[in-house]
């Protein structure tokens, strides 16, 4: 039996914070909305209800059924969850008349409850609230306070039931990692085994029996999340997986040649593809961002339709979908409006009619790290940074040609290689350098330029959902420059952009 805490979300922005929290205890945990609550709730040893950007004095509160939960299983309730518990069994609940947003400071906390056992009076915790509990129902016992709110937290007389206004997940709040151990091995007595190990023993055994002697399609890109799905499906199935590795003819500089290398060193069953002339044909005279995700886009799928079936009785496509992918698609806002076309990879014919099979499904991208770790794979695919479905395509301003397609080869060959020799890689979330559809007037030797523009941008992030730009060190940004434009031909001036997510993206197109 896998043990299992159940997060119900309620839109909060922190919801999968939460459950990486929780993992990184070594528990297992599952997001669903509030309204979709697993039928079967067996394996369920404790229940932690999210925040919400929603009041709950809204007419459109969300609220969740829990008849089967309450004092039958452990509960923690967060912010919005602290809210509802209170509200819902007689309590009231109004507009703050100070708003308690960002650091607040727990001056009382009782020590004999087992939520708060071993954190510091005066902890600091992080607030981000404009409703407060106001009266606290008779059969609950006020646990914390702070200077402006009385009840921080309380615990329901008679249940394992607990709620806390503050966010527990967050980096500011100091001692919240205590709390969240409190409440799953104290109070939820979970076990903390589930690891990288024992997810691999376990994932492998299922993946034997789901396929059996099927024989299985995948298609690889370089990236962390394909790869181990491969190695994964490669110990389950052996030479009945079947991997295409298809070159756009925008992957980094000699990558096709080194990743397909690297995959049949160890051990994987492989087709490389060349496709470049199809695709760069594919993008001749089009410019426009969206309109060369497309391009590209269908090119993959006509290519890998192609190469998949040259393979005989082929039943399953694999694909290295994680779990941030999942969460988005049964959300409680509903799938996002707002997915880029080239993250659809999944949108192949209709006519391969295949069955999907996804072991990565239920990690979040440090997790796949953590597991490719375990299995023994090169770190040059397992910290590579992320890259984008459309390649270099997506980095290349304006229309894609093979002549430019060179250009921000070699610069980003140049950018990346000193990235690592300085030591500045792994320090790296994700770094990129796009060429401008900007020409610039230079001096070079006695003779006047006219070339491009390249922009370098390195960010540092957790998840890709915000990230903050790199402040990389001047002597690294003077030594690369100084490089690309001596060695690179067509390019006489380079620029570093320090935008953050949000308001920019991290990616230009």
């Amino acid at each position: 039996m896998k043990e299992t805490i159940l997060i119900l979300d309620f839109g909060s922005q922190y919801t999968q914070l939460i459950a990486r929290r929780v993992r990184e205890q070594n528990v297992y945990c599952e997001i669903y909305p509030y309204n979709k609550i697993p039928g079967s709730l067996s394996d369920i040893k404790g229940v932690i209800l999210s925040g919400s950007p929603f009041s709950v004095r809204d007419e459109e509160a969300p609220i969740p059924e829990l008849d089967q939960i309450r004092g039958k299983i452990p509960i923690l309730g967060v912010c919005y969850g602290a809210q509802f518990l209170a509200q819902s069994s007689g309590g009231e609940v109004l507009p703050s008349k100070i708003r308690e947003y960002g650091r607040a400071n727990l001056n009382y906390i009782d020590q004999s409850c087992i939520l708060l056992n071993g954190m510091s009076n005066n902890t600091q915790v992080w607030m981000s609230h404009g409703d407060t509990i106001l009266k606290a129902p008779d059969n609950f016992k006020v646990t914390t306070s702070t200077e402006s709110v009385k009840i921080a937290g309380f615990k329901i007389n008679g249940e394992d039931t607990y709620g806390i206004q503050f966010h527990p997940e967050v980096y500011h709040t100091t001692e919240g990692k205590v709390l969240l151990k409190n409440f799953l091995v104290d109070i939820c007595n979970c076990s903390q085994t589930w690891t990288p190990d024992s997810f691999i023993e376990s994932t492998v055994t299922s993946l034997k029996n789901k396929l059996g002697n099927d024989k299985v399609v995948l298609g690889l890109s370089g990236g962390v999340d394909s790869s181990v799905a491969a190695v994964l499906l490669n110990k389950a199935i052996g030479e009945n997986l079947y991997c295409i590795f298809v070159d756009n003819g925008l992957l980094r500089k000699n990558e096709f040649k080194d990743v397909l290398h690297s995959y049949k060193d160890m051990g994987l069953n492989v087709r490389g593809v060349d496709a470049t002339d199809k695709f760069i044909d594919a993008l001749s005279g089009v410019s426009d961002p969206e309109k060369k995700r497309k391009a590209i886009g269908n090119s993959f799928i006509e290519v890998f339709d192609d190469e998949a079936h040259k393979i005989k009785d082929v039943v399953w496509l694999a694909q290295g979908t994680i779990y941030p992918d999942v969460i988005e698609s049964v959300s409680v806002k509903g799938p996002s409006a707002t997915i880029k076309s080239h993250h659809n990879v999944g949108g192949l014919p209709d006519f391969m009619k295949l069955k999907v099979v996804e072991p990565l499904n239920s990690l979040f991208k440090d997790e796949v790290r953590r597991i490719g770790k375990a299995l023994g794979m090169p770190s040059f695919i397992i910290d590579r940074h992320p890259f984008p479905g459309p390649g270099l395509g997506i980095r290349i301003l304006g229309e894609v040609t093979r002549e430019r397609v060179k250009i921000l080869q070699d610069v980003d060959d140049i950018y990346i290689s000193n990235m690592k020799s300085f030591g500045l890689y792994n320090e790296v979330w994700q770094a990129a350098a796009i060429l401008l559809p900007v020409q610039s007037v230079g001096v070079m030797g006695d003779e006047r330029t006219y070339e491009n523009v390249v922009a370098l941008r390195a960010v540092e992030s957790t998840d890709g959902m915000t990230a903050d730009w790199s402040q990389l060190p001047y002597e690294y940004l003077s030594k690369v420059s100084s490089e690309i434009i001596n060695k690179v031909s067509g390019v006489n001036r380079v620029v570093y952009d320090i935008s953050s997510k949000p308001p920019a993206t991290i990616e230009w197109e």
